[in-house]
């Protein structure tokens, strides 16, 4: 599904150039769950972005369903994203002043679809999430997992092929997040959507079934995960 060769992401600050991606080369199967991890200035960021046709890099080449990405204009990134691709972030970015159902509904604006399938839709959507009970509230309404169940709903509703999550726990307790792993393995498992899961943390990337690591803009390591935890599991007291 995902092809990666080379890629070079180079910012201009100023008078000096920073190579926040150096040489990247992964590729990535349909129905994958994989985690790619870093510290902060590790480039995961501008991966993720990239990965996510939210930007291009400098030179490289990334081939999505045997389209070229690095040539496509603006118009046809929108497309790209709009169609195969959900995002899901640490903050949710929910609309405060409509309802859980009002957000859902958002990504099918575009759709051409009438209000009734909509309507269909996103009720589906927040149904997947457990969230039935909850949809006529406003994001301050609901508890910090409830607003990441609308954001993934919302991420899921347009039946991206690619879902990808930036630091999906980060904002959430320990027993909450650990409810939010395991809707992502029921979503991978019962959907087969392609995971991505952008963290800095190693007990949320061992749920996943590959780990790519990053560190000054290079792959350090890229291995299969033989045992992916189970949501639910317990963090162990030593572990960030």
């Amino acid at each position: 599904m995902i092809q990666i060769d080379a890629l070079t992401k180079i910012f201009a600050m100023g008078e000096n150039e920073v190579r926040a991606l150096d040489g990247v080369s992964f590729s990535i199967e349909k129905g994958e769950m994989i985690a790619i991890m870093g510290p902060s200035g590790s480039g995961k960021s501008t991966l993720m972005s990239i990965v996510g046709c939210l930007d291009v890099p400098t030179s490289g080449s990334y081939i999505l369903d045997d389209s070229a990405v690095e040539k496509m204009n603006d118009a046809q990134l929108a497309q790209v994203r709009s169609r195969k691709i959900g995002f899901v972030f640490q903050q949710f970015n929910l609309l405060s002043r409509t309802s859980a159902l009002e957000n859902v509904l958002l990504p099918l604006s575009y759709t051409g679809m009438s209000a009734r399938a909509c309507r269909e839709k996103a009720l589906a959507a927040l149904e997947m999430v457990g969230l039935t009970d909850r949809v006529k509230h406003h994001p301050a309404e609901l508890s910090g997992g409830q607003q990441q169940r609308v954001a993934i709903a919302r991420a899921i509703v347009n039946n991206p092929a690619i879902l990808i999550a930036d630091e999906p726990t980060g904002a959430l307790d320990s027993k909450t997040g650990a409810e939010i792993m395991d809707l992502f393995q029921s979503l991978h498992r019962d959907l087969g959507q392609t995971v991505i899961m952008v963290t800095h943390d190693s007990f949320i990337a061992r749920h996943t079934e590959r780990i790519i690591h990053l560190a000054d803009g290079r792959i350090t390591s890229d291995a299969l995960n033989p045992n992916p935890l189970k949501a639910g599991t317990p963090r162990p007291d030593t572990e960030a």
